[in-house]
This record gives structure tokens, C-alpha cells and sequence, in this order.
């Protein structure tokens, strides 16, 4: 591929990192929230349940932050802290994924329905490279991230 070609999609990259991240700043504040509140809320609905050391790897948080961010989130009562019945020390902390849903499923109502209708607008063989492309970024990213959150490690 030529470099002004690699260069333009790169650009539309960036760009889109930048839309999403405003778009979903601006979600988040509507809905009373940080962005990145907001966006560690997704952990729960994806999950349902975790302990607040799952929380933390997820997300790269400290624990001390991972509780603060806990705590916020039981105060709106997105989440419940549940000890676990044969150890008491183990704490699970459950979503109210039904109000969270209820939160945010009209705040995304426009956005989705849009995304549905361009996603619906390809043929099958540009979805294919779409899910591609976006399946190797992730990957790429999520190495990134490993790497630089274990710098000692030796790397490959």
C-alpha cells in the first residue's frame, strides 16, 4: 500500500479515536458521569459481577482507585457490594445492569440506530474486512497495553 494511502487512513483513525472520545464524554455527562466512568461502567455490563481485584486489572486502575471509583458508583446505585457467602473477606460487587441500560440505551438511541443503518449499507465482503481490520487494531492495542503496563518483562 502506498505510504499517502496508509498516511490518510491513519488520519481517519485518529479522527475517529478523537469523535468517539468526545462523543462519549459528552454521553457520559448527560448521564451525570466521567467519561471514564462511563466507560468502566461497560466492564459491568459486560460482565455482570467481579471483584474489585478484577476491576483493577481490567481497567489498570490502583485498588485505592478502583474502591473510590466503586464507591461512586454504589452511591448512584449502579452497583452492589456482595460479600461471598464461605469468605467473607471476598467481595463480589454485582451491577444493576437493568439501570444502567436504563441510563444510557436513549442516550445511544441515535447514534446506534445510525451505526446499524451505515454497518447495514456494506457488502459482505467489506464487513469481512472491516472485522479484520478492527480485530487486529484491538489486538495491537491490547498489546500495546500489556507491553507498556510490564516493562520488566522481556518481550518478544
Amino acid at each position: 500500500m502506498e505510504n499517502n494511502q496508509i498516511r490518510k487512513v491513519r488520519k481517519l483513525s485518529q479522527h475517529y479515536a478523537y469523535a468517539s472520545l468526545q462523543m462519549h464524554e459528552t454521553i457520559a455527562k448527560s448521564a451525570g458521569l466521567s467519561g471514564t466512568d462511563h466507560k468502566y461502567l461497560g466492564f459491568f455490563l459486560e460482565k455482570g459481577q467481579m471483584t474489585a481485584g478484577e476491576l483493577a486489572n481490567l481497567s489498570g486502575l490502583t485498588t485505592g482507585a478502583v474502591t473510590g471509583l466503586i464507591d461512586r458508583f454504589e452511591k448512584k446505585g449502579f452497583v452492589k457490594r456482595q460479600f461471598v457467602e464461605n469468605d467473607r473477606r471476598k467481595v463480589i460487587i454485582k451491577a444493576d445492569t437493568e439501570k444502567i441500560m436504563a441510563l444510557f440505551v436513549p442516550l445511544y438511541k441515535d447514534f446506534r440506530s445510525a451505526s446499524e443503518e451505515l454497518l447495514a449499507s456494506f457488502v459482505d465482503t467489506e464487513m469481512a474486512i472491516l472485522e479484520t481490520y478492527f480485530s487486529k487494531a484491538i489486538a495491537i492495542m491490547e498489546n500495546t497495553t500489556y507491553k507498556l503496563s510490564n516493562p520488566h518483562e522481556k518481550q518478544s
